[in-house]
């Protein structure tokens, strides 16, 4: 099983209790989200950050990496969701070991993910046989929403904001992750920022926070 490298900030109390994993966009790196974990930190004494970068190096930017390819853009052709079925093994055994690295459970994870990042955060983690604390999608799409009703999925909290103005990954994939996840009981949050491009925005950053502080709060 590959296993992926990653940066991390270490719980300012010196005891994690909480753990919050950035999974970055298509040609990042970890490191493009940790400072988000740099600016939770201060509120979120008792938790960890890490950022792992995706498996393999990015087609098209050799400087960065990505889950799956995007080559294939035509829906016709190309599956999204075998994509992330074939890399969420290795996005499992690597959440695995950083809540057994950091003695944290599952209850006490969330997961934020950016663009590829959060089509990867929100397939996996329901099809884990555990349930994390919640899950962040900044300016991503639902996979598979369909598989959501399957047997063996477990239910955790969703937050979703997407820019009205993002040329990268269609605004519409909003209301498809609010319809999706509610259909399957989800308890889902969705905020559509005016003007924002493919980015995340100072609420993006001060809602993602506070959703993660609700969710350890109630887990």
């Amino acid at each position: 099983m590959q296993q992926l490298d990653a940066q991390f900030i270490a719980p300012q109390s010196g005891k994690a209790r909480q753990l919050v994993i950035f999974l970055h966009g298509y040609g990042a790196n970890g490191a493009d989200l940790l400072d988000i974990g740099e600016q939770w930190a201060p509120s979120l004494p008792d938790c960890a950050f890490e950022a792992p970068d995706a498996p393999d190096v990015c087609e098209q930017n050799a400087a960065g990496f990505q889950w799956f390819s995007i080559r294939a853009l035509d829906p016709v052709t190309f599956e999204r969701d075998k994509s992330a079925a074939k890399v969420a093994p290795v996005l499992n055994a690597y959440i695995d070991a950083a809540l057994a690295k950091w003695g944290v459970d599952e209850s006490q994870l969330v997961v934020a993910g950016f663009s590829q990042g959060a089509m990867m955060a929100m397939y996996t983690m329901p099809r884990r046989p555990k349930a994390c604390a919640g899950v962040i999608g900044y300016s991503g799409m639902i996979i598979n929403a369909d598989g959501l009703k399957q047997p063996g999925i477990v239910k955790m909290p969703i937050l979703a904001i997407h820019g009205d103005q993002d040329a990268i990954v269609p605004p519409s994939n909003l209301a498809k992750i609010e319809t999706g996840f509610t259909a399957a009981g989800f308890n889902v949050e969705t905020a559509m920022r005016p003007g924002l491009t493919h980015n995340i925005d100072h609420f993006g950053l001060t809602r993602g926070l506070d959703f993660s502080r609700e969710s350890f709060e109630k887990a």
